[in-house]
C-alpha cells in the first residue's frame, strides 16, 4: 500500500476534530509511524502531510494561523445561505433528508447570522438592505447569481453621520456634477461556513452578484482555520477582488445565542455583549470600482420591487439631505 493512501486510514484516528487543538507535525510523525508500515524519513511524511493538507478529500487539514494539523469535517449540506433554504429547488434541501426539523433548525441559525451582521453593519455606521422576496418559493433559480443577501451603504460625503446628520450639501452637490454617486454599494453574500468543498461556488455567487454594485463581499459566520482555505480564498480575491471576511462565531456559539428578533430588537448592554462574542477577521479586503453599472441595476429594478426599494431609498436620502436608515413601507 502506499504511503498516501496508509496515511489516508491511520490519520483519521489521530487528528483532533478542534482545530484550537491541533497537533504539530513533529508529534504527528511519532503517532504515525506507531501504525506505518515502510521506512519513510520525516521529511517524505511532512511532505506528505504539507500536500495532502491542500486536498479537500484528504482528512488531514492545516490550520491557518500557527503551527499543526488536524482533521477536516466532512463537506456540510450546501444550506449555508438563506436562498437554499428559503426557496428556489427542493432539491438543495434534500440533503437534510426532508427532516423539517433539521430544515427548521437551519434557517433560524441563518436567520441569526443575518440579524449579527445587519447590527455589526449598523453600529460601524454603514446602512444595511436586506433582500428577501427574490429568495422566495417559486423564484428563479438565476435569482443566486443575481441578487445578493444583502446591499451595505456607505455615504462618501466626506464626513462621520449619524440617522440625524445632514449630508454635507457641497460634496454632494459636486459628486453629482460629476456624475458620481455620493454613497457606495456593497454586495454581500452570507454564509454560515466555508468549506473546500464549496468555496467557489460561494465567491462566484458573490462575484455575479456584485456586478451591478461597486463591490463585493463573502461573509462566513465561522471562522476560517483550513490553511488550504484560505489560501485558495485569497487567490479568487487577487484576480476577482471580492473581499472576504468571518466573524469568528463557531456554530456551537451560534447555537447559544438568542432568536433573530431578539439580536435585532436588544438593549444596548445586550448589544455590547453580543458583539464581544463576536471575532471579525479580514481574509481578504474588497477592491471597490468607482462606478455602478446603472443599465444592470436598471434591468433588476424591472425585476424586483426590492430592488427598486433599494433605489427610491436612496433618492429619498439624497432629496432629504441625510442618511436615513432603510424602513420597510
Amino acid at each position: 500500500m502506499s504511503l498516501r493512501n496508509q496515511l489516508s486510514d491511520i490519520l483519521p484516528s489521530l487528528l483532533p476534530n478542534n482545530p484550537s487543538e491541533a497537533i504539530k507535525g513533529t508529534e504527528l510523525i511519532r503517532l504515525v509511524r506507531l501504525q506505518l508500515s515502510g521506512n519513510y524519513s520525516d521529511a517524505s511524511l511532512r511532505y506528505h502531510f504539507s500536500i495532502m493538507s491542500c486536498d479537500p478529500a484528504s482528512p488531514i487539514a492545516k490550520v491557518e494561523k500557527g503551527q499543526g494539523y488536524y482533521r477536516r469535517s466532512a463537506p456540510v449540506p450546501a444550506l449555508s445561505g438563506a436562498q437554499e433554504l428559503l426557496s428556489l429547488s427542493q432539491g438543495r434541501l434534500d440533503d437534510l433528508g426532508a427532516d423539517s426539523k433539521a430544515i427548521d433548525h437551519a434557517l433560524e441559525r441563518v436567520k441569526k447570522f443575518r440579524a449579527i451582521v445587519r447590527r455589526f453593519i449598523e453600529l460601524n455606521s454603514r446602512f444595511p438592505f436586506e433582500f428577501r422576496n427574490v429568495f422566495t418559493a417559486g423564484s428563479p433559480l438565476g435569482n443566486l447569481w443575481k441578487f445578493p443577501e444583502m446591499v451595505f451603504v456607505d455615504w462618501q460625503t466626506g464626513e462621520d453621520h449619524d440617522e440625524a446628520t445632514k449630508l454635507e450639501s457641497r460634496m454632494l452637490s459636486l459628486k453629482q456634477r460629476l456624475g458620481l454617486p455620493p454613497f457606495r454599494l456593497t454586495s454581500a453574500r452570507l454564509r454560515i461556513q466555508a468549506s473546500l468543498h464549496g468555496y467557489r461556488e460561494d465567491f462566484f455567487q458573490t462575484l455575479s452578484a456584485s456586478t451591478w454594485t461597486q463591490g463585493g463581499e463573502l461573509i462566513y459566520a465561522a471562522p476560517i482555520v483550513d490553511e488550504a482555505l484560505a489560501d485558495g480564498l485569497r487567490a479568487l480575491n487577487a484576480a476577482f477582488g471580492v473581499g472576504v471576511s468571518s466573524f469568528g462565531i463557531d456554530l456551537e456559539t451560534l447555537e447559544d445565542l438568542p432568536r433573530a428578533a431578539n439580536i435585532l430588537n436588544a438593549h444596548p448592554k445586550e448589544t455590547e455583549a453580543l458583539i464581544e462574542r463576536i471575532h471579525f477577521e479580514r481574509i481578504a479586503a474588497p477592491r471597490h470600482r468607482q462606478h455602478i453599472d446603472w443599465g444592470a441595476l436598471e434591468t433588476l429594478r424591472r425585476e424586483s420591487e426590492e430592488t427598486a426599494s433599494l433605489i427610491d431609498w436612496l433618492c429619498e436620502c439624497i432629496e432629504d439631505g441625510r442618511a436615513m436608515p432603510y424602513r420597510e413601507a
